[in-house]
């Protein structure tokens, strides 16, 4: 098929919209708090409104587009995306950029598992298939670094609104290019919308993300988080009841008996979990503790980037010659060393090992998602794509929404703790207020106590909180460096190592393409 190049740039670029947008809003936050008089509970918000909406409405998108039709959903996702975008740029209040965020959120949902299912419609054969994913899951690496730096170099010359108008442009022009290089794709049979099953996965995993990302705010043994957590189980639990009954189920869940499916997508599930723990202290780590700023950071997770995107394209490539079993859980073992090693870094670490350290991590990340991503889309037949990748989007959510909740509770623990003990005496109640809050709020209430003539109290504060801090990220590390290390296993144990002849799991047979609508 002649311009199968300008296919896959296409929906690559639209893949990368979404990470950009995941990085870039973070460089954005503390300018909120100036601007919009954004209060630290609304900043949670612009963050977990698009999250919360992204993951409650994934796997419906997905079921939605093999049955309306995938380029179709692309499209309309690009248009919401870039429109709410623009909207959120010219926001007055926290309370619209939280609505827009979460419009956002919808944008996304419709997008992200539409780019993957196309992707697997146009390249049938399992070798370029899986060069393609491994160029599709090099995204990820590009966006960590890429929209920092972005969302630095606006925030230097234009308003905070730029972070997000910037993405509208970025939107259309993706959309130009789909418009005219993407064939359309769907479900050939064309069965009807099971509206039960996309009202129940809607309600479970919102309810499920949900209690994920109010867990440390809550607590975890709240009632709350149990309710809410458990309301959200049981309706998945009802999902899975309704869909196996189901004549046109949203998602067949006998998907879930192919251990290649299962497997790979746990191991995703660990992949997102660690990498956005890990994301979440070093950003931390650079910003806090080395002093650098948003922009310096991002150029700084360079190494990472640069790592995921190489490691996705060869670590697909490998998977073909030597299976995903080696080269998933390979790619999760370098993960687990790196995150040892991370381990070990002080404040006088150089930035020089911090780099090779972020470029052993990448490595990991790029060897388990992509060679994992194609094990999943392998597993099922070309009809089904939509639904494929969107398991495959919301495992991705659900890992990574897990891994800040539970490794940034883990380190906010440990903080805490270590805090306690180090504090300098006669310190004033305020001041150990803010710094149980966090080590930057501790590093605000040292400036105002040496500001007031305490330089000794001041110093004994910010070596206090550092130590803790340090303390905290170096528990958080090992937790995910576990993690990662459980995962190998289970991905030796359980991962098939090549498809199954016997199933839709080995080589598709090609699906003509029908027009939407």
């Amino acid at each position: 098929m002649k311009g199968r190049g300008l296919v896959l740039a296409g929906l690559c670029l639209a893949a990368l919209i979404i990470s950009l947008d995941i990085t870039i809003v973070n460089v954005a936050l503390p300018t909120l708090v100036v601007r919009i008089n954004a209060t630290t509970t609304d900043l949670q918000w612009v963050v977990d409104a698009y999250n919360l909406v992204f993951a409650a409405l994934v796997l419906a998108s997905g079921s939605l587009s093999d049955r309306l039709g995938r380029k179709g959903m692309l499209l309309s996702g690009l248009g919401v995306f870039g429109a709410s975008s623009l909207v959120g740029a010219f926001a007055n209040t926290p309370g619209e950029l939280i609505v827009a965020r979460a419009v956002m959120g919808l944008g996304a949902a419709m997008m992200f598992p539409a780019t993957l299912s196309l992707l697997t419609n146009v390249f049938t054969a399992r070798r370029e298939r899986a060069v393609a994913i491994g160029l599709w899951g090099a995204t990820t690496g590009v966006g960590i670094a890429t929209g920092p730096i972005i969302g630095g170099w606006l925030l230097e010359r234009y308003w905070w609104g730029s972070v997000f108008a910037f993405m509208a442009p970025v939107a259309a022009a993706v959309a130009l290019v789909i418009a005219v290089a993407v064939p359309t794709s769907r479900d050939p049979r064309t069965p009807r919308i099971d509206w039960t099953g996309l009202a129940l996965s809607a309600a479970g995993m919102g309810l499920v993300v949900l209690g994920l990302i109010q867990a440390p705010d809550w607590g975890w043994g709240s009632a709350r988080t149990i309710a809410v957590l458990a309301a959200g189980a049981v309706v998945l639990a009802a999902l899975v009841a309704v869909e196996s009954r189901a004549t046109h189920p949203m998602v067949d869940v006998a998907l879930f008996r192919n251990l290649r499916f299962t497997a790979a997508s746990g191991a995703i599930a660990i992949a997102f979990f660690v990498l956005n723990g890990f994301i979440f202290l070093m950003t931390q780590y650079m910003q806090f503790i080395k002093g650098y700023g948003p922009l310096s950071t991002g150029v700084r997770l360079l190494p990472v980037a640069g790592s995921v995107a190489a490691a996705a394209v060869v670590g697909t490539r490998l998977a073909v010659r030597i299976g995903n079993k080696l080269v998933v859980t390979g790619g999760l073992l370098c993960y687990s060393v790196a995150l040892l090693w991370t381990a070990t870094v002080s404040q006088g670490t150089s930035y020089g090992v911090i780099a090779v350290q972020g470029a052993l991590f990448g490595l990991g990340m790029g060897l388990t998602q992509a060679p994992a991503t194609e094990a999943v889309m392998g597993s099922v037949p070309p009809e089904k794509a939509g639904i494929g990748s969107a398991v495959n989007s919301a495992v991705r959510l659900f890992g990574g929404t897990l891994g800040v909740a539970v490794i940034g509770s883990a380190a906010a623990s440990l903080y805490t703790n270590r805090l306690a003990s180090a504090l300098p005496a006669r310190l004033p109640a305020s001041a150990v207020t803010a710094a149980n809050g966090s080590v930057a709020a501790a590093a605000a209430a040292a400036k105002r106590i040496a500001d007031a003539g305490h330089p000794a109290l001041a110093h004994g504060l910010t070596d206090a909180a550092i130590l803790s801090f340090m303390h905290s990220f170096t528990g958080g590390c090992v937790v995910a460096a576990c993690v990662a290390a459980a995962g190998a296993i289970t991905a030796f144990v359980f991962l098939p190592a090549r498809p199954d002849q016997h199933t839709t799991s080995g080589e598709p047979t090609p699906i003509p393409a029908q027009q939407e609508g």
